[in-house]
């Protein structure tokens, strides 16, 4: 699972200039970033629902290969659904609050707004919600695999472990700080654009 994939679709797009963006080319380019966000969104969500997917059948082969003594591998597997869950939620929640294309730009503009906040949000707390729990369903399925293994085993050599846990660990703290960026050079100066075309909007409407 690659939250990560959701940073590399923002980045191929042309950078938003925040607070200083131009009205006019916000109100001309509007209808369509806002289609490369809704697809920005499509793509990472069922890409995640579908990695998750192969990972908890994975696991599940893995169980089966285990037999009895593998049923830890049981809390590896919900803590994946559960996060995948996040995915489903996040398509549930598009569909549910995609507008009609003949709804006002002002209400498409707030529903922006909303949106990417949330998106913010979950990538703030991603520590919580998806690394960590990440990293425990990694932790239950290395262990649970060692357990079974004879004591020659690489797997069991504590540098062979050690590597292990600095390589998720820099994995992790990478997928973190490309998040951050995502935020930083994406969300938040879009989210200033359309708080900018928005104020106009209510602005000339008054």
């Amino acid at each position: 699972m690659k939250w990560s994939d959701y940073e590399d679709v923002w980045k191929r797009q042309k950078l938003p200039l925040g607070a200083s963006a131009n009205l006019t080319v916000l109100k001309k380019t509007f209808d369509t970033q806002h289609r490369k966000q809704e697809a920005t969104l499509r793509v990472r969500d069922y890409a995640e629902g579908i990695a998750g997917v192969i990972v908890s059948v994975a696991i599940g082969f893995i169980w089966w290969g285990q037999g009895k003594s593998g049923w830890p591998l049981a809390l590896a597997i919900l803590i994946t659904f559960g996060v995948t869950s996040v995915f489903v939620r996040e398509r549930i929640l598009a569909r549910r609050n995609r507008l009609n294309p003949d709804a006002p730009l002002l209400a498409k503009i707030e529903a922006d707004l909303n949106e990417l906040r949330r998106q913010r949000h979950l990538i703030l707390k991603m520590w919580w919600w998806y690394i960590l729990p990440l990293l425990v369903a990694i932790l239950i399925v290395g262990s649970t695999i060692t357990a079974s293994r004879p004591p020659w085993d690489i797997s069991r050599d504590p540098i062979f472990k050690t590597g292990f846990w600095i390589f998720n660990g820099l994995f992790s703290w990478f997928a973190w700080v490309i998040n951050r960026n995502a935020i930083r050079k994406n969300i938040s100066p879009r989210i200033e654009e359309l708080e900018k075309l928005r104020r106009d909007l209510i602005t000339t409407t008054d």
